[in-house]
């Protein structure tokens, strides 16, 4: 028996099995109208059932949200039965279905958008390769954004899912408003950090809303967040204790950091005596749960991880491996597949998508 082994229950009621997570990951699988199709089925079906919960590849909640080819949606009803047949595909043996949900903001193209101008908080192009200016949200537009992230929370409960995810991490839409790089806005949305907030503060709110008036038992909520941007300005750690903060003190049922290494130290010279994680975990203080994450490939490191968070979201570990979770938690470590040889990819049902999100992230777990 291992801590990894314990029950976590929320604030909502749901109870998960155990703490391990399987972590959102792009796939790029979904049809071009964000249809699941068989091939991500397989896919989730494959790595489903020993985790406590599987959380979703992001799922835009409106068309101008879509990031890249292959993406999940969430955006009309007429998607409510495909969403469906994925979340009964993971809910096997009690592991939990959570959906994420996002809007790309400026990290798209018009290409992907079908010839539309990608927006944002402000019109300032993100620091990559041929990034495009955005254009302005208007206040309207703002406003109808929020409505449809209720809208697609609904969806998700019509569709079986056990709970949503809000995606505010990896320079998406909601880290936009949040980041003052993006923001440059001097109305209500923007300007100062107080400002900067409301976006989140609002949509978190009316998320919280339409879940409490369903009396929907055992759904619970999330946020994910990214503690630190390079760019300058950009997010430093002082404004995510202020975002983690905040959200601590709201009716959600966990917080979810974005980090690359579970150890990670932040690039702030205020901030290097512990690691991110530990500052943003004695930050909340017991007052929510946190899911930690970042390169977990052994047993130890996901026990490391729970010194400073509740659960352990994994990712690239079970891509390799599908049954990582149940060879950790029965004492067979030494029969996890480590690397991913281009001859097991059929088996493994990993497609060109997530291969390429291997090579940019672990190049040297590939054969």
């Amino acid at each position: 028996m291992t801590i990894l082994d314990n029950t976590v229950t929320f604030r909502r009621g749901l109870t998960l099995k155990n703490r391990l997570i399987m972590a959102p990951m792009t796939t790029k699988m979904s049809f071009y109208d964000g249809v699941v199709t068989q091939d991500e089925l397989k896919y989730y079906s494959l790595r489903t059932g020993e985790v406590g919960a599987v959380i979703t590849a992001a799922a835009n909640v409106q068309d101008n949200g879509k990031g890249w080819e292959g993406e999940l949606s969430v955006s009309s009803d007429q998607l409510i039965p495909s969403l469906g047949r994925l979340a009964s595909n993971i809910k096997r043996n009690e592991t939990k279905a959570i959906l994420q949900l996002f809007h790309a903001g400026r990290m798209t193209n018009s290409r992907i958008l079908r010839g539309t101008q990608p927006v944002s908080a402000s019109a300032i192009a993100a620091e990559r390769p041929n990034a495009e200016v955005p254009r302005a949200l208007t206040e309207d537009e703002i406003l109808v954004l929020i409505d449809d992230f209720k809208k697609a929370t609904k969806r998700a409960i019509k569709a079986g899912f056990d709970g949503v995810e809000i995606h505010g991490a990896n320079t998406f839409l909601l880290q936009q408003f949040f980041s003052p790089h993006s923001n440059r806005r001097e109305d209500q949305w923007g300007g100062s950090l107080e400002k900067r907030f409301n976006l989140i503060n609002q949509l978190v709110d009316a998320v919280i809303s339409v879940v409490d008036d369903s009396n929907i038992k055992d759904f619970i909520i999330g946020y994910r967040f990214s503690p630190e941007e390079y760019e300058e300005p950009g997010i430093k750690m002082e404004d995510t204790l202020y975002l983690v903060d905040k959200l601590a003190d709201k009716k959600l049922d966990y917080l979810h950091i974005s980090l690359n290494d579970f150890k990670r130290v932040s690039v702030s010279e205020q901030y290097k005596e512990k690691s991110i994680m530990q500052y943003v975990h004695e930050k909340i203080s017991g007052r929510i749960p946190l899911i930690g994450i970042g390169d977990v490939r052994t047993k130890q490191d996901a026990e490391d991880t729970l010194t400073n968070a509740e659960l352990v979201a994994v990712g690239r570990s079970l891509i390799i491996d599908p049954h990582w979770t149940s060879k950790v938690l029965e004492g067979k470590e030494d029969t996890i597949r480590r690397v991913l040889a281009n001859q097991d990819r059929e088996e493994l049902v990993v497609g060109n998508g997530i291969v390429e999100f291997l090579n940019l992230t672990m190049p040297d777990r590939l054969r």
